[in-house]
């Protein structure tokens, strides 16, 4: 199936969860933020959160500043 990550298609096999997409991704669990369809998605929840064919995903980076 293929879902859309930060407006770039990637092509996934089976069931992922928002945790697998990260993990793919190579990046951290900490200091980002995952919206699915529009819906942001509490961390404690991207283990048990699915990620279905189609599905629009954003991710976010966390970045300080003044």
């Amino acid at each position: 199936m293929t879902i859309t990550v930060n407006g770039e298609p990637l092509g996934i096999e089976g069931e992922v969860s928002v945790a697998d997409v990260v993990t793919r991704l190579g990046l951290p669990d900490r200091g980002i933020a995952v919206a699915v369809d529009g819906a942001v998605v509490p961390r404690g929840r991207w283990g048990g959160h699915t990620v279905t064919s189609g599905a629009v995903v954003e991710i976010v980076t966390a970045v300080q500043g003044g």
